[in-house]
């Protein structure tokens, strides 16, 4: 194992006391290793060029995604404005704009073909409780038996987004769900154990199995575990719960987050009527047929003309219009040359 650097130790310990959560303190280091390595250098020893060129080479070799990109942005202004505090101000590393996308949502009948395709037992109750609660895939691997409130029918989410705890409430399908998985898997801890029962089941694990359901399933979108968490928030605001509720029940920081789910919600834009149904249909506009092309002129020599030559025009110093023929050109005069007269030839040279 190869041994901590000084300046990763002090780092880590500036994220630990500022309280980030260990997935974020593993994000950062991850990508300031990468920063270092990518030019064979301890990032002490480099600055602000340094970081434009890493950052040219995420967006045009690596071709990283914006997120990515951003948590190597996140992690390099950690290292340069906190860690080592440089003069210079970080604020001059950009983040890269975020593409506006409207998030993938599955009918009902999608999700059920789903979870009806997801295999083994583990994957599929953890696929089925982050639609029941609309949970991260990192909230929902994190789950203990004790944060499930039968009394109350309540769920405790503890491991959220920035260390914030929520609750949600607890379908009473899925309390039939996970006690019927209790009674086989018998989780100490973790609800979701992984290959230890010390430790939660791997995201790679769950992301693998939701992909292999979605093609059993015929499913043609891009599915992820995080799918689920759009559709179940597009549900709840089809069955006309608010914004503000679902915001809460999301765990969301900021409520314009939330709002990107207005423009998928399928009354909203069922309600919508087009201009065009509203004009009588003998005013609608219709595509009619080409006209046929007319056909083409007759030539000349078809339509019984003969050519009309011009005459030949005498040589004034323009050239005529139509190229003379051997026929009608007339000859020309010979011209004298420089230096010399025109003399008899029976004239005999001057003794």
């Amino acid at each position: 194992m190869t041994p901590m650097t000084p300046l990763r130790q002090r780092m880590i310990q500036d994220m630990q006391i500022r309280n980030l959560s260990p997935r974020t303190i593993e994000c950062y280091t991850y990508h300031v290793g990468c920063f270092a390595k990518h030019f064979g250098r301890s990032p002490d020893s480099l600055g602000m060029e340094e970081v434009r060129a890493y950052q040219v080479y995420l967006v045009r070799e690596k071709q990283a995604s914006w997120s990515s990109f951003n948590q190597a942005v996140c992690a390099l202004r950690f290292l340069y404005g906190v860690t080592l505090r440089k003069s210079w101000p970080v604020v001059q590393i950009p983040f890269a704009k975020r593409p506006k996308k409207l998030p993938v949502v599955l009918g009902p009948d999608e999700v059920q073909r789903l979870l009806a395709c997801a295999k083994p037992l583990k994957p599929r109750v953890l696929l089925t409780t982050i639609y029941a609660a609309g949970l991260r895939l990192e909230e929902a691997t994190h789950l203990e038996v004790r944060d499930i409130d039968s009394a109350r029918m309540l769920l405790r989410v503890a491991c959220g987004k920035g260390s914030k705890e929520r609750l949600v409430p607890l379908s009473p399908r899925l309390l039939d769900e996970l006690r019927a998985y209790w009674k086989v898997v018998r989780p100490a801890r973790w609800l979701f154990p992984g290959g230890t029962p010390d430790r939660p089941i791997s995201d790679t694990t769950v992301q693998k199995s939701c992909k292999r359901a979605a093609r059993e399933a015929g499913i043609t979108k891009h599915v992820s575990p995080h799918v689920l968490r759009h559709s179940y928030a597009t549900g709840l605001m089809e069955l006309g719960v608010d914004l503000l509720t679902i915001s809460r029940l999301l765990g969301h920081c900021s409520f314009s987050t939330t709002l990107i789910y207005l423009h998928v919600r399928r009354p909203h834009l069922e309600g919508t009527v087009s201009p065009l149904d509203l004009l009588p249909v003998d005013q609608c506009p219709r595509f009619a047929e080409p006209a046929p092309l007319p056909s083409p002129a007759p030539s000349w020599r078809e339509a019984g003309f003969q050519p009309i030559v011009p005459s030949p025009v005498p040589r004034t110093g323009v050239a005529p219009l139509v190229p003379e023929s051997k026929e009608t050109a007339r000859p020309r005069p010979r011209r004298a040359r420089r230096g010399r007269t025109d003399r008899p030839e029976s004239a005999e040279p001057a003794a």
